[in-house]
């Protein structure tokens, strides 16, 4: 079982920028998917940027040119550098990995103001 811990949310004014972090109790090494995912009040969860395999990145239309996905292996982390944000950003973040099973974070908190 591995355990996926999600930090770095908070509240910020329109503008400003977050880093999100998400990091895992084993090794990051062997997920062949690992991505962000953003959920509002009465929406489901929606795909905002993903690594598809080692390298692949891909993102939201609406987060293109404002949100980085990165990670380091040796840390077992995915990071979500987040710039430029809008009060439309905001939102419960999750991170999600899959290996031979499928991880969720806990979720952390964006808000941002206008």
């Amino acid at each position: 079982q591995v355990v996926l811990v999600e930090s770095g949310g908070g509240s910020v004014q329109a503008g400003g920028s977050l880093r999100l972090s998400c990091t895992a109790s084993a090794s990051i090494l062997n997920m062949n998917y690992m991505g962000w995912y953003r959920q509002t009040p009465g929406k489901e969860r929606e795909l905002v940027a993903g690594f598809i395999g080692s390298i692949r990145r891909e993102y939201t239309d609406d987060v293109k040119g404002r949100f980085t996905i990165s990670k380091d292996n040796g840390q077992k982390t995915m990071y979500l550098q987040m710039n430029s944000l809008k009060p439309e950003d905001s939102g419960v973040y999750y991170c999600r990995m899959r290996g031979f099973r499928e991880y969720w974070g806990q979720g952390t908190q964006v808000t941002v103001s206008s």
